[in-house]
C-alpha cells in the first residue's frame, strides 16, 4: 500500500500574503454584488485577490454560474448540475469593466460540458459587450478545452481577444488524479489550434497557458511540458505553487523553493516564451496586462 505524502510543513514566508488596501477591495467587492457577478478570484480564494482588487483594481470574472461539470481534486468551485446561461451576463461583466475603468480585463469559465458549444457563444457575446462600452480595454480569455470542438474555440478566436488563456494545470503522469475528466494532448491541441488562428489572422494576439507544481511532479517533468508549450508555440507560461483550498482537496506534496521556480522562468526565456510569470503565488491572470504587454 502507498504511503500517503509527509506533510511539508508550515507555510514559508515566501507565501505568506500582505493584504493592501482594504477600502478598494471593499469598493471592488460591492460592485460585484451589485452586478450579480461571480469571481474567480473568489471562487478559487485566489491568494492575490487583495493585490489585485485593492492596488490593481482588476479582477477576473467567472462566466456561467458557480456550478462546474467537471471534478478536478484541486479546484474550489462547485461541482454538479449547473443551471442555465443569464443572457444578460456579458453586458453586466463589460459595464463592471467600465465602472472600474480596467485598462485589461480577464474573463473565465467554469466548465459547460452540457453545453453544445461549451458556452463559446457566451464567451464571444462577453468580447463583444467589453469591446462595446471599454474599447481600449483589452481582453484575455482563459477558456476551457470545450471538449476538443474546433467550431467552439474558433466562435471565441472569432470575437479577437487579446490573449487566448488556456491551462493545461499539470504534468501528463497527474492528469488522472489532478484532472480526471480532461484529456492532456486535447489541451495541447487547444493552444496549438489558437497559435494557428493566430499565426493566419490575428498576430497581434497571444497564446497562454499554465500549470500550478507542488502536486507530486519533478522539475524535468515540468520542462518537458514547458517543451510541449514550445511545440504548441504557446507565447506567454504562468507558474505558482499549487496551495489545497481545504483538507478535502488533493494534498500538497512539497513547497515550491523561489529558486527552482526562477529555474523555469530563465529555462523557459531560453525556449523562448514571450514572458514565464514564475513564482509561488503567481496565478493564471496574476499580472495579465503586463504579460501581454511584454
Amino acid at each position: 500500500m502507498a504511503r500517503p505524502p509527509v506533510l511539508p510543513g508550515p507555510r514559508p514566508d515566501w507565501l505568506k500574503i500582505r493584504v493592501p488596501a482594504p477600502e478598494v477591495v471593499a469598493e471592488v467587492e460591492s460592485l460585484i454584488r451589485e452586478q450579480r457577478l461571480v469571481t474567480v478570484c473568489e471562487e478559487a480564494r485566489c491568494p492575490n485577490l487583495h493585490e489585485c482588487w485593492g492596488v490593481h483594481r482588476t479582477a477576473t470574472f467567472m462566466l456561467m454560474g458557480e456550478i462546474c461539470t467537471r471534478h478536478c481534486g484541486f479546484c474550489n468551485v462547485g461541482k454538479g448540475r449547473p443551471g442555465d446561461l443569464d443572457p444578460g451576463e456579458p453586458q453586466r461583466v463589460a459595464e463592471a469593466v467600465a465602472r472600474l475603468g480596467l485598462r485589461f480585463a480577464v474573463v473565465t469559465s467554469v466548465n459547460r460540458d452540457d453545453l453544445p458549444d461549451g458556452g463559446a457563444a457566451h464567451f464571444a457575446a462577453t468580447i463583444r459587450w467589453i469591446r462595446a462600452l471599454s474599447p481600449a480595454c483589452g481582453v484575455e480569455v482563459l477558456v476551457p478545452d470545450f471538449r476538443g470542438n474546433e467550431a467552439a474555440l474558433r466562435t471565441v478566436l472569432e470575437a479577437q481577444p487579446e490573449v487566448l488563456n488556456h491551462n493545461v494545470e499539470t504534468v501528463p503522469h497527474l492528469y488522472r488524479r489532478v484532472r480526471p475528466d480532461a484529456d492532456y494532448r486535447q489541451s495541447l491541441d487547444v493552444l496549438r489550434r489558437a497559435a494557428d488562428w493566430r499565426d493566419t489572422h490575428a498576430p497581434a494576439m497571444r497564446v497562454k497557458s499554465g500549470i500550478m507544481v507542488g502536486l507530486g511532479e519533478t522539475p524535468e517533468q515540468v520542462l518537458e511540458l514547458m517543451a510541449d508549450w514550445r511545440r504548441s508555440r504557446v507565447d506567454i507560461a504562468t507558474l505558482g505553487q499549487y496551495l489545497p483550498p481545504s483538507e478535502l482537496h488533493l494534498p500538497l506534496h512539497r513547497f515550491v523553493e523561489p529558486a527552482e521556480f526562477e529555474m523555469y522562468r530563465a529555462k523557459g526565456l531560453e525556449m523562448g516564451f514571450q514572458r514565464v510569470e514564475s513564482a509561488p503565488l503567481v496565478r493564471s491572470s496574476y499580472h495579465a496586462r503586463e504579460s501581454y504587454g511584454g
